[in-house]
C-alpha cells in the first residue's frame, strides 16, 4: 500500500481533523504486506545462520548488519549512551532523515549516562531518575547518525511501547510504585503509567503521563490507523489485554476510557492447565469498561478477571499488521514457550475477534519471545529474551501462515528489544539490551 492511500484510507475513517495528524506519521508496517506474500506458503526461512566473526549478531547469508550506537558513546546534548536499551520504533522526519526512539529500562540506581537537566520524577527530590528514551536521528539513506540525545527521563523501567500514526512513540513504565516507596529521600510521584515522545522533539519532551491509560505494569502499545484506538498489554503472569479508547482521536492527553479484553467462552488463554485455547479458532471479543483506572493498589488486572476480561500471560510485544494486531505473551503456552495472537478489530462494522496465532512447542521454535514486529511482506520477526543462565537469544521470524524460522542469533549474553523496520521496509533496527548496542540489519527480505 502506497503511503498516499495509506493516508486517503485513514482520513476517510477517522475524519480529517485526527486524518490530518497522519499526514507527518509512518505508515503501519504491516500495511505494506502483499497478497502474494501471504500466498507463499512453502517459505521456511532464509537458510541456516553464518557465525558472525565480530561475536555479535549471526544472520543468514546475504543479510548484514551496522552498528549504529553503543553504551557510552557520546551524544549531542552532552551525555552518553545509556544502558538497558528496549523498546524501539522508527518514524520519518523531513528532509530525509528518520528517527530512533528508544527506550532505557532503567531504575534510580542505574548510571544515567550523565547529568539530567529535567524529568518527570526525582530520587528524594534531588537527582532525576534516569529511566526514559534516547532519540538517535539517522540520515534514511546513508544511516549516519545526525544527532543522538535524550528526549525523555524521570521514569522508571520504560519497557517497550509503539509508535503512533501521529508520528510520536509511546513509552511504558514496566514499573507500579508502591505507597512506601514514596516520601521523603523517595520517589516523588506515583509510578506505572504511558508517556508520548514526538519523533521530532528535539530534546527533553515535558513528561505527562498518560493517566487514562491506566497505571499498570505496561510493557507495549499499539495504535490501530483506522480508529485511533490503543491497544496495551500487560507484564503480569495474571495480566489482561487493555484497549484505550481516546475522547479524541490523536490526543491521548484528553482522557478517553480503559477497557479489558473478554473473550466468549475463553477465561484463561493461557493453556497452562490443558488446551483451552487451540490454535487457529477464532472467538468473538467483547471489552469491559474499567474504572479507578490509577489502581492504587496495582489492582487492575485483577478486577478485570473477576468481571470476565480473559487472562494473558505476561503479555509484551504487540504491533499492528494490515488489519489485524498480533500480541505476543512471553509464557503462554502449554510448554510455557510463548505464545502470539492475532487479534482483529470489527471496527464498528462486525464483532471483534482473536485467535491464539501461534504456540510454541519447542524451544528452537520460540522461546520466551519479547518484542515483535510486523515486516513489510507480512511476517513477524520476535525478539527472545530468555532467563536460562547462559542465554541463547534469537530473533524468530513467523510466516503469515504461522510457520516459525530462525533469522538470527544474539552471540552476547542479553536479550534482544526493539525491533522495528525503516519507513522504506529497508532495514530492520534491533537491540542488544546490555550493554546497549542498536543494531541495523538489512538483505534480501522475503516478498
Amino acid at each position: 500500500m502506497t503511503i498516499a492511500i495509506h493516508r486517503r484510507r485513514f482520513l476517510s475513517a477517522t475524519g480529517s481533523a485526527f486524518g490530518a495528524l497522519a499526514l507527518s506519521g509512518c505508515m503501519t508496517r504491516g500495511n505494506m504486506a502483499t497478497s502474494s506474500a501471504r500466498a507463499v506458503s512453502s517459505f521456511d526461512g532464509y537458510g541456516p545462520l553464518v557465525k558472525d566473526p565480530n561475536g555479535l549478531l549471526d544472520l543468514p547469508e546475504g543479510f548484514t548488519y551496522r552498528l549504529i550506537s553503543s553504551l557510552g558513546d557520546a551524544m549531542s546534548d552532552g551525555g552518553t549512551v545509556p544502558d538497558k536499551a528496549d523498546g524501539m520504533g522508527c518514524l520519518p522526519l523531513p528532509g530525509g532523515e528518520i528517527a530512533l526512539v528508544r527506550n532505557h529500562e532503567l531504575v534510580p540506581d542505574d548510571a544515567p549516562g550523565g547529568t539530567i537537566a529535567s524529568g518527570y520524577d526525582r530520587v528524594g527530590g534531588r537527582q532525576v531518575l534516569p529511566g526514559g528514551t534516547t532519540t538517535l536521528v539517522l540520515d534514511a539513506e546513508t544511516l549516519a547518525v545526525k544527532r543522538e540525545y535524550r528526549s525523555l527521563a524521570g521514569t522508571i523501567r520504560n519497557c517497550s511501547g509503539g509508535v503512533t500514526p501521529w508520528n510520536s512513540w509511546l513509552t511504558c513504565e514496566e514499573f507500579v510504585s508502591k505507597a512506601d516507596q514514596l516520601g521523603e529521600g523517595k520517589l516523588g510521584k506515583d509510578h506505572g503509567w504511558v508517556f508520548e515522545v514526538p519523533a521530532g522533539a528535539p530534546g527533553l519532551v515535558d513528561p505527562v503521563p498518560l493517566k487514562a491509560m491506566g497505571r499498570f505494569n505496561h510493557e507495549a502499545a499499539c495504535v490501530d490507523p483506522a480508529t485511533g484506538y490503543v491497544y496495551l498489554t500487560e507484564d503480569r503472569g495474571d495480566g489482561v489485554l487493555y484497549r484505550f479508547i481516546p475522547q479524541t482521536p490523536g490526543k491521548l492527553h484528553e482522557g478517553g476510557r480503559l477497557q479489558a479484553m473478554i473473550v466468549s467462552g475463553i477465561a484463561d488463554t493461557r493453556n497452562w492447565e490443558g488446551p483451552a485455547m487451540p490454535v487457529g479458532q477464532s472467538y468473538t471479543v467483547d471489552w469491559l469498561d474499567l474504572a479507578d483506572v490509577d489502581a492504587p493498589g496495582d489492582d487492575l488486572r485483577m478486577r478485570a478477571a473477576a468481571r470476565g476480561a480473559a487472562l494473558v500471560a505476561r503479555g509484551e510485544g504487540i504491533h499492528m499488521g494490515t488489519d489485524e494486531l498480533y500480541v505476543c505473551s512471553t509464557n503462554g503456552g502449554a510448554k510455557k514457550l510463548g505464545q502470539i495472537f492475532k487479534l482483529v478489530p470489527g471496527r464498528g462494522r462486525r464483532a471483534d475477534t482473536v485467535e491464539l496465532f501461534f504456540e510454541s512447542e519447542r524451544e528452537d521454535q520460540f522461546n520466551y519471545g519479547d518484542n515483535l514486529t510486523v515486516g513489510p511482506n507480512g511476517h513477524l520477526i520476535v525478539c527472545e529474551d530468555q532467563y536460562t543462565d547462559v542465554v541463547d537469544n534469537h530473533l524468530r521470524g513467523i510466516t503469515p501462515g504461522g510457520r516459525a524460522y530462525d533469522f538470527g542469533k544474539l552471540d552476547m549474553q542479553t536479550e534482544l528489544a526493539g525491533g522495528c523496520f525503516s519507513p522504506d521496509g529497508k532495514w530492520f533496527f534491533v537491540n542488544a539490551y546490555s550493554p546497549t548496542r542498536t543494531i541495523a540489519i538489512t538483505g534480501p527480505w522475503a516478498a
